[in-house]
C-alpha cells in the first residue's frame, strides 16, 4: 500500500508539472506578436517646415481721416450708386462723406469781405499818396525860404513818406486777406471727404450725425484697401527660427474659413523692428499671396507652414519608435534582449535629437522570429515632428518597429497600450516583459 501511494504521488506531481509546462508554452505562444505595439517604416516625401500663426492683412491700407471738425451730415455714393458702407467699391475722388460746412462757409465769406476792405484801404492810401506827392513837389520848388518855413518844408516831406508807407501796408493787408481766404476755402473743401485712390472700404468708423473733432490727430473715418487681389499674411516668428527664413521662401497656409484647403505664398519681407513679449523676441514676416478670386478676407487667422526643405522618396520612421526603449527591468528574466539591450536602458527622447546639419544617430527596436527584442542602430536625418528620415543597412520599407508595450487583457475584452514611463499600479508584469 505504501509503495502504491508513493507511485500515485509521483504520477500526480508529474501530471501537474506537465500541465504547468503545457500551460506556460500555450500562454507564451499565444502572446507572441501581441506584446508590443509596432508601426511600419514607410517611404515617401517629407516636408521640413516651421509652424506659426499669422493674420491675413490687405497689402496696402489707407486710413482716410478728417482734417476739420464738424458733424457728419451725409455719406457719398459708391460705383453702384449705393450709399458708401462696408465693402463699398469706390473710385479715386469718390465722395465718401460730407461734414457740416456752415461755419467754414461763413469763414470764406468773412475772408472775402476782408479782401474787399483791404482793397478799399489801398485805394484810399493811394489817394493820400497822390496828394502828399503833389504837396511835396511844390515844397521842393519853393524850398526853405521866406515863403515856406523850414518846418513846413520838412512836414510835406514826412507826409509824402508816410503816405508811401501806407500804400505798402494796404497792399500787404490785401495779401494777408487773400491768404486767409485761401485757408478758409481749403477748410471748406475739407468738409467733403473723398477717396484718395480706387479701392474697397474695409471699415466705416462714423455714422450720420456723429461729430468728429480734429485736434492734434486727424480722426479716422474710413479704412480703405487699395487692392484686395493682392493680400499679405503677417506672421510673428520667434528669434530662434528667424535665421532660417529668407525672402522668396515658399509658404503654405490654411484658414479656418476654408477647412481642408491650402493656400500658397512666399516670404516677401522680414521687418527689422523686433518686438518683445514676456522676454520672447519675435520678428514680423510679411508673406505675399495671390487673392484674385477675393476669397481671403482681411484679418482671418492663418496657420502658416514655412517650407524649409522637401525630401522626396525617403525612408521614414515614426518619432515614437525612435523615442521608445525597453524599461531597464526587461531582459532581467527570461528571453533577454539581443545586442546589449540591458545596457541601453530607457533614454527616452534624447535618441532623436538631430544637429543642425540634419544628421544624427538613433536606435530602433524590432521583434525577431523568436519574439526577442533586437536593436538596430540607424542614422537619423530631418524630422517633420511626426516622422524622421532614417538610414541603415538593415532597414527596409514595411519593417515593423516597436513604438510601445501592449498590456494584457484587463477584463473588458480590450488590450491596453502601455506607456513604459507610466507606473503600473495594481497590475502584474507586462505581457512583453520576457
Amino acid at each position: 500500500m505504501k509503495s502504491l501511494g508513493k507511485k500515485s504521488l509521483i504520477i500526480l506531481i508529474a501530471v501537474l508539472l506537465l500541465g504547468g509546462l503545457v500551460t506556460w508554452r500555450l500562454t507564451r505562444s499565444q502572446g507572441k506578436g501581441a506584446a508590443y505595439r509596432t508601426a511600419e517604416l514607410k517611404r515617401g516625401d517629407l516636408l521640413i517646415s516651421i509652424s506659426a500663426t499669422g493674420t491675413v492683412e490687405p497689402e496696402e491700407v489707407i486710413d482716410v481721416g478728417a482734417q476739420v471738425a464738424g458733424r457728419i451730415v451725409s455719406f457719398g455714393k459708391d460705383v453702384k450708386g449705393k450709399t458708401v458702407d462696408y465693402g463699398s467699391v469706390v473710385e479715386a475722388g469718390t465722395v465718401l462723406a460730407r461734414i457740416d460746412d456752415s461755419l467754414y462757409a461763413a469763414d470764406v465769406a468773412q475772408a472775402d469781405a476782408q479782401i474787399l476792405s483791404s482793397k478799399a484801404g489801398l485805394q484810399r492810401a493811394q489817394a493820400d499818396l497822390g496828394q502828399a506827392e503833389q504837396n511835396w513837389k511844390r515844397a521842393k520848388q519853393l524850398g526853405p525860404s521866406e515863403a515856406l518855413a523850414q518846418s513846413s518844408y520838412e512836414g510835406y516831406e514826412a507826409a509824402y513818406k508816410i503816405a508811401l508807407a501806407q500804400v505798402a501796408v494796404s497792399e500787404a493787408a490785401i495779401h494777408q486777406a487773400e491768404a486767409v481766404l485761401a485757408r478758409a476755402r481749403r477748410n471748406l473743401g475739407y468738409c467733403t471727404i473723398t477717396s484718395p485712390v480706387k479701392g474697397i472700404i474695409i471699415d466705416r468708423r462714423v455714422n450720420t450725425g456723429q461729430t468728429v473733432v480734429a485736434s492734434l490727430n486727424a480722426p479716422s473715418l474710413f479704412l480703405l484697401a487699395k487692392d484686395l487681389t493682392r493680400i499679405q499674411v503677417w506672421v510673428a516668428v520667434n528669434e530662434a527660427d528667424i535665421g532660417k527664413i529668407h525672402p522668396g521662401l515658399p509658404v503654405s497656409f490654411t484658414v479656418d474659413a476654408f477647412p481642408g484647403e491650402t493656400f500658397l505664398g512666399e516670404v516677401g519681407k522680414i521687418r527689422l523692428n523686433a518686438s518683445m513679449t514676456q522676454n520672447v523676441v519675435t520678428y514680423t514676416v510679411e508673406i505675399s499671396t495671390d487673392n484674385a478670386d477675393g476669397r481671403l478676407l482681411p484679418y482671418l487667422t492663418a496657420n502658416i507652414q514655412f517650407q524649409l526643405q522637401k525630401m522626396n522618396n525617403v525612408l521614414q520612421a515614426p518619432n515614437a519608435a525612435l523615442r521608445w526603449s525597453p524599461p531597464a527591468k526587461e531582459g532581467a528574466g527570461e528571453g533577454g534582449m539581443k545586442k546589449g539591450g540591458l545596457e541601453r536602458g530607457n533614454k527616452g527622447p534624447a535618441s532623436t535629437q538631430v544637429p543642425d546639419n540634419g544628421k544624427g544617430k538613433g536606435i530602433l527596436w524590432v521583434v525577431d522570429e523568436d519574439q526577442e527584442l533586437r536593436q538596430i542602430e540607424v542614422q537619423t536625418g530631418f524630422s517633420d515632428g511626426a516622422s524622421t528620415v532614417v538610414e541603415g543597412a538593415d532597414l527596409r520599407e514595411g519593417m515593423q518597429v516597436v513604438i510601445g508595450i501592449r498590456l494584457p487583457d484587463s477584463g473588458n475584452g480590450k488590450d491596453e497600450a502601455a506607456n513604459p514611463f507610466t507606473p503600473k499600479l495594481g497590475r502584474g508584469k507586462s505581457g512583453g516583459g520576457h
